[in-house]
């Protein structure tokens, strides 16, 4: 750290030599700023993109509507990708982030959409090379990660987003209206739940609730299994795990609560004014060391704040979900994915209130609440001296912790302890002093060559 430090004065001592001097002004040329990773307003943005393959093809159209895309990187070089490349021809093209941010000095900005597990340390390199950062949701693979990527970009000043695209709608903010104009009265309980990860009856988006396969077919030419890798476990390469269906695994993915728990419980926190909870509970089908359950279910308490009681939110995957309420009539879907509010006078199911007599007679509020000019371009105006992105890593940290913390609640190991106790949690001891045992989970140690 204090060695980045004094190459941050060395640079202000370099943009100090290169300005004008002008009636008693300073004038700082645009190109001095833009490598340096502070872009004035009037230029475009130079962006790598680092994982371009599936959700980072979708990144980078969106902001290559106002910026320059000048450099991609991903470690296999597959049909999807080479039709990323033909997109962007002028941009060079790289397998490893590390040789790109070492010899590609203009890049300002960069845009992480790899598997999970290389969020953290894909992140962090940009980040202490002063380059702004939008990486995909889930921020990180581990807790600890979260909170050092927090920690990082609070201290490093560069604008940051996580890739919980929702955050930005309207919906979100018309829904936090109603609640905080008391539309169902107190709130102390919410359920969250998701069909993922299965995608109908007979098929699934990934394998969870699997053991790691036996066999060993080749790896495709395109790809460096290698870099994939990076510092988890040194595993022979299987289809099983990429591309895409890494995700069900422990070594590379965080799971169906990883998946859409950073959609999900964002408004949640924000209408509800929540950050980390005292106390996590999960259970689930059977678990193994390998891959994560079939279904599970996972109960966060948060303490009181503000003039909010205690509230309790419970997390259901695989298909299940929470009953049906009196309130919810018949003929009413719960729906494969959704949330549940429930308050002293009501409920709010998705955007619905309900007993739909208590629908009928709320007068809702003039909305209030300002519009989004898009979660891409919050980050991209936030990179040239905006107000910080909604998804900031401020925000998007301890919302990610929380989210990783449940999956801690269900490794196969606290599992029988789990059975008779809850799993207390200490934010700022950053430990389970209930279930010290727990504690290696927060993180992991890296294979080595990898760091954070």
């Amino acid at each position: 750290m204090k060695s980045m430090n004094s190459k941050k004065i060395s640079r202000r001592k370099f943009i100090g030599t290169s300005a004008l001097a002008i009636g008693g002004l300073t004038i700082v040329p645009a190109h001095a700023v833009s490598g340096l990773g502070h872009v004035a307003p009037s230029d475009k943005l130079n962006v790598a993109g680092i994982g371009i393959g599936g959700m980072g093809r979708g990144d980078l159209e969106d902001v290559a509507k106002t910026e320059n895309i000048v450099a991609l990187c991903d470690v296999d070089w597959n049909n999807s990708v080479e039709n990323v490349f033909k997109i962007y021809p002028k941009a060079q093209r790289y397998k490893d982030y590390r040789v790109m941010l070492d010899k590609q000095k203009d890049i300002d900005a960069v845009m992480v959409a790899t598997p999970d597990h290389t969020h953290a340390i894909i992140s962090m390199e940009a980040i202490r090379r002063g380059k702004h950062v939008y990486t995909e949701k889930p921020l990180t693979h581990t807790v600890y990660e979260a909170r050092m990527l927090t920690e990082a970009a609070r201290e490093y000043k560069v604008a940051t987003q996580m890739g919980n695209q929702g955050q930005a709608g309207d919906g979100p903010r018309r829904l936090q209206e109603m609640i905080h104009d008391g539309a169902i009265g107190t709130i102390e309980e919410v359920h969250v739940w998701t069909d993922r990860p299965n995608r109908g009856l007979s098929d699934t988006y990934w394998p969870q609730g699997v053991k790691r396969p036996e066999d060993t077919p080749p790896v495709p030419d395109t790809l460096d299994w290698d870099l994939f890798t990076g510092p988890a476990p040194l595993r022979p390469y299987h289809p099983s795990y990429h591309p895409f269906r890494w995700r069900g695994w422990l070594d590379y993915g965080t799971g169906a609560l990883g998946d859409i728990g950073c959609h999900s419980f964002d408004s949640i926190f924000r209408i509800l004014k929540l950050k980390y909870p005292t106390t996590i509970q999960g259970t689930s089908t059977l678990v193994n060391g390998d891959s994560f359950p079939l279904g599970s279910i996972v109960t966060y308490d948060f303490p009181a704040r503000e003039n909010m009681p205690p509230l309790r939110l419970t997390w259901y995957d695989g298909g299940l979900r929470p009953p049906r309420l009196a309130e919810i009539a018949p003929g009413i879907q719960m729906g494969a994915g959704g949330v549940l509010y429930l308050g002293s006078k009501g409920v709010i199911l998705g955007d619905q209130l309900l007993p739909k007599s208590l629908n009928d007679a709320y007068k809702r509020p003039e909305p209030y609440l300002k519009s989004s000019p898009g979660h891409r371009q919050e980050w991209i105006l936030a990179c040239k001296g905006g107000e910080p992105a909604g998804s900031n890593f401020d925000w998007a940290g301890p919302l990610t912790e929380t989210v990783l913390l449940g999956n801690i609640a269900l490794r196969p190991e606290l599992r029988e302890k789990m059975s008779y106790q809850s799993l207390n949690f200490d934010p700022v001891k950053f430990s389970f002093p209930n279930m010290p045992e727990a504690d290696q989970f927060l993180h992991y140690e890296y294979r080595e060559g990898w760091k954070l």
